[in-house]
């Protein structure tokens, strides 16, 4: 039976899919076995959850100054880089001998993110045509919680017998892979500058606000990811192995909610930008407080990424439109917002997790998803002001 042509996978699609695949594995590799590292260099879990703003901080510098790379590379051979240094960086962190050393390669393995998120957001609509472009964001998206269903159990259960292995079996041999499907490809030419940057944010308040909104929501949402397995570990006495099997399952949740999201956005993305992030700050409030087992607080985490995958894919094409002639720009913006918004959630968790605990820890981010809805919702206003004194002077 033949597939038709809407409802095939474009290969640009799978290719940005397996290259977000790897550049996830390197983020979710350390969750499940947050407790063992802590443990193993003989660590708090809340010092050891700031390996997270180590690479966080690095990933989103890089984003935010890699406009040198992007104007000199095509994206085909900005991926290939920076795959390179994911893979270093995943075989440096298995093989660190103390904690500076694992602290340190996540600075490369942050900046290998960085590009990567970039790159292939970008690319999603430079190697698609306009029919195609949603379901080529849309699978390119799902790479990432892809990552956490295959990852998290493997991780998981790698990591039963060594944290060391949880890099070499998931992100290590995920960059490679990555590295052989964009190699495949033809190369690009440099179509965009890399320079204003700051100028741009600061003379389209369009584009800042909806930085301003990743930045807060990326932050709830990663730290989160950061202390959720942990919060499963240590609440409940769970493996590691259980640990990554559940995480694994709010992955699964978060591939409708990004299916869904195909369809929230357009003219309704505004709504959907402030209705979402209020829900996710109700559901991270109950997942920090509300602990009466490991399966309801998977239920509540599974809920949330429901909900995440059907904000981000539509934030996402936002950003796309609101910088439709300046899109590698608009996604290193995204990639600084989601890399600072790990070090913020794990800074920001790290304090609240040592003053008040999980109920703390969720409070936090609770706070942040509010925040986050702010600037869309500051937005909307300002269209319906305009929209009616325009109807008015008509």
């Amino acid at each position: 039976m033949t597939v038709p042509d809407a409802e095939r996978i474009p290969p640009a699609a799978l290719t940005l899919f397996v290259s977000l695949f790897a550049a996830q594995a390197a983020v979710i590799a350390i969750t499940p076995v947050l407790a063992d590292v802590a443990s193993d260099f003989d660590v708090s879990t809340a010092t050891a959850g700031q390996l997270r703003s180590v690479s966080g901080f690095a990933a989103g510098t890089v984003a935010l100054t890699m406009g040198a790379l992007s104007a000199r590379f095509g994206l085909r051979d900005l991926l290939l880089i920076v795959l390179s240094v994911l893979a270093a960086g995943s075989l440096a962190s298995a093989a660190a001998p103390a904690f500076a050393v694992l602290a340190v390669a996540q600075v490369a393995v942050g900046a290998g993110l960085a590009v990567v998120l970039s790159a292939a957001l970008a690319a999603a609509a430079a190697w698609s045509t306009e029919g195609q472009r949603s379901r080529v964001l849309s699978w390119t998206l799902i790479g990432q919680p892809s990552a956490w269903i295959i990852g998290m159990p493997v991780v998981g259960l790698v990591g039963g017998v060594s944290w060391r292995l949880a890099w070499l079996a998931v992100p290590f041999a995920a960059s490679l892979v990555a590295f052989v499907a964009v190699h495949a490809r033809c190369p690009d030419v440099v179509t965009e500058s890399g320079k204003g940057t700051w100028r741009l944010l600061r003379r389209n308040p369009a584009v800042a606000g909806w930085a301003l909104g990743e930045l807060l929501a990326f932050s709830a949402w990663a730290g989160t990811l950061v202390f959720g397995g942990a919060l499963l570990v240590e609440s409940y006495e769970s493996s590691p192995a259980t640990a990554g099997v559940l995480l694994g399952l709010a992955a699964v949740a978060y591939l409708p909610g990004n299916f869904l999201g195909r369809r929230l956005g357009g003219e309704r993305s505004r709504v959907v930008l402030v209705s979402l992030p209020l829900v996710a700050a109700a559901l991270v409030a109950v997942f920090g407080a509300y602990r009466p087992s490991a399966w309801a607080s998977a239920g509540f985490l599974c809920l949330l990424a429901f909900v995440s995958g059907a904000r981000t894919i539509v934030a996402s094409a936002l950003g796309l439109d609101l910088c439709a002639q300046r899109r590698v720009f608009a996604m290193r913006i995204r990639a600084a917002a989601t890399q600072f918004g790990y070090l913020i959630g794990a800074v920001l968790g790290g304090v609240a997790l040592a003053a008040g605990g999980y109920a703390a820890l969720g409070a936090t981010f609770s706070a942040l998803f509010v925040l986050a809805a702010m600037p869309h919702g500051a937005a909307l206003l300002t269209s319906m002001r305009a929209s009616s004194e325009a109807s008015r002077a008509g």
